[in-house]
């Protein structure tokens, strides 16, 4: 990827035109103000027609001119951060520098969707650079006068222009901010009443600020908070973590599948709170977003799970090319999954995933049980899942051990998961009791997820040792033998599983 940047901290400040700069001079740390640097910018602005990334609090532009001329992507962080991303700026062809690069559009595309991405606004700005400089002669922090002529190419086009100062850190701490902006307000200068320029140039156009989350369930307050907040939590970790799923992040994948599983497991729980079709509608999709990112995020977790196992093993007793063949296999379906992964996240099903998903949390088709109190309503609805639970673990009891044991311990294993996410709904109405069910839940599924791992383990082992190396006129030893250690490894999770289960609080 071509993109770079770094966390952009700064603050904006409004200003008439014959206001004189400030003695910066006298900030604390600062020890000389450089000569000042004139530049000539020019931006362009790009967004959806209905500003989805302005919604979002994100900024795209291709900027020429100064020292950073390329295109910019500022995604919101935490305390008034921003992080800046850059790419190239590319060709000059007029209409061939409108195409976003790819690198930048991928990170947006959670929000943008199948929306194109077009220009919106034009700003042309004129600007003074004022290094404050250290004692150690570093780059303490800028502040950039700028004089803007700025126009809205969206709907009603309108021109406007004005004159803004920014203060950005480059080097000093943060308390120099505070310092500087203490001395702009003693020279009556406030900070900006407006986020950004490009929130200045649309004007009217531009999005009010987004709504304040859900308020914290409380137990007197009906059910549909607890749920609401739930499902709210997990599908911003959807939002937050797409961008890094794309950009290959190390358990990015394995965060938005659990993010998609405990969305699909809450809605089963809670049915009952919400419209029934719209719940299997997305239920069904869920579990598909899950099984895409879970065809990539399995055999990553197999694979390392048989380099372990060879990497445990006495070299003598890897006869032959067995290494070889179990990663040249596991990098064929790593390969094939993260594709078909891809192929997916760029899909019009998921986009309309996303936006129901957007709709269920924003407007939730509650039926009338969503507004009764949470305090009744919640604990019985866990009190199911128990009984579930106890079912699944009872029928996995019953059955003769072999192929169908293992199935019957992986249907408890689903089971506990949704009985422990079901639980972690619960945390606001009974903190302690919501904490003993989830970690009792937590640790059977962590057992029955060790087993249904070396199920799975010995399925690839046998596949290959017992069909492919055989059919090679390999030598299957260590095959079996690999076979035989996972097998007593699934024996192994089981009996601790039936052991805690019998403890059950």
């Amino acid at each position: 990827m071509d993109a770079n940047g770094g966390i952009e901290i700064e603050r904006k400040f409004d200003v008439d035109e014959l206001a004189p700069l400030p003695r910066l001079q006298d900030l604390p740390g600062v020890q000389a103000i450089a000569e000042p640097v004139a530049l000539d910018l020019a931006a362009v602005y790009f967004d959806t027609h209905h500003l989805a990334l302005s919604a979002a609090r994100i900024t795209l532009r291709r900027r020429t001119g100064g020292d950073d001329a390329g295109w910019h992507l500022k995604l919101p962080g935490a305390a008034n951060r921003r992080c800046e991303i850059h790419a190239p700026l590319g060709t000059n062809v007029p209409g061939e520098a409108n195409v976003v690069p790819e690198s930048l559009a991928q990170l947006v595309r959670v929000y943008v969707r199948d929306a194109p991405l077009i220009p919106i606004a034009r700003l042309h700005t004129s600007r003074v650079v004022y290094a404050l400089i250290g004692a150690g002669g570093e780059t303490l922090a800028v502040l950039c006068d700028d004089r803007v002529r700025a126009d809205r190419l969206i709907d009603e086009p309108a021109s406007k222009a004005w004159r803004e100062w920014e203060i950005e850190l480059v080097e000093g701490p943060e308390d120099l901010l505070d310092a500087g902006q203490s001395v702009l307000e003693s020279c009556g200068i406030l900070l900006s009443r407006h986020a950004s320029k490009l929130s200045r140039a649309l004007g009217d156009r531009s999005p009010t600020a987004p709504a304040s989350k859900q308020p914290r369930p409380t137990p007197g307050g009906p059910a549909g908070d607890v749920l609401l907040a739930s499902l709210s939590e997990q599908i911003d970790v959807l939002h937050r973590h797409d961008p890094q799923v794309r950009q290959h992040a190390d358990g990015a994948v394995h965060i938005m599948r659990v993010a998609t599983r405990r969305l699909r497991s809450i809605l089963a729980t809670y049915h009952c709170l919400l419209d029934p079709t719209v719940v299997q509608h997305l239920r069904t999709e869920l579990g598909w977003l899950a099984a895409v990112l879970g065809g990539s995020r399995d055999e990553q977790v197999l694979q390392r799970r048989l380099a372990g196992l060879l990497d445990r093993e006495p070299p003598v007793l890897l006869l032959g090319p067995i290494r070889e063949r179990l990663e040249a296999r596991s990098e064929a379906d790593v390969d094939t999954a993260g594709r078909s992964l891809v192929t997916a996240l760029d899909s019009h099903r998921y986009f309309r995933l996303l936006d129901a998903l957007d709709s269920l949390a924003t407007t939730p088709p509650f039926t009338a049980a969503a507004g009764q109190d949470a305090r009744v309503v919640v604990p019985d609805l866990i009190v199911k899942e128990w009984k579930k639970l106890r079912r699944a673990v009872r029928r996995a009891a019953t059955t003769v051990p072999g192929p169908a044991r293992d199935l019957a311990l992986h249907a408890a294993r689903k089971r506990a998961k949704r009985l422990r996410y079901a639980a972690e709904t619960a945390q606001p109405l009974n903190p302690k009791r919501a904490a003993r069910v989830s970690g009792f839940a937590q640790k059977l599924q962590t057992m029955l997820g060790d087993h249904h791992d070396s199920v799975i383990a010995r399925e690839r082992l046998l596949r290959l040792g017992g069909v492919d190396a055989y059919l090679r006129g390999e030598n299957t030893f260590s095959y079996g033998r690999l076979h035989a250690l996972e097998q007593q490894k699934a024996a192994d999770a089981e009996t601790l599983f039936w052991k805690t289960w019998s403890r059950r609080p």
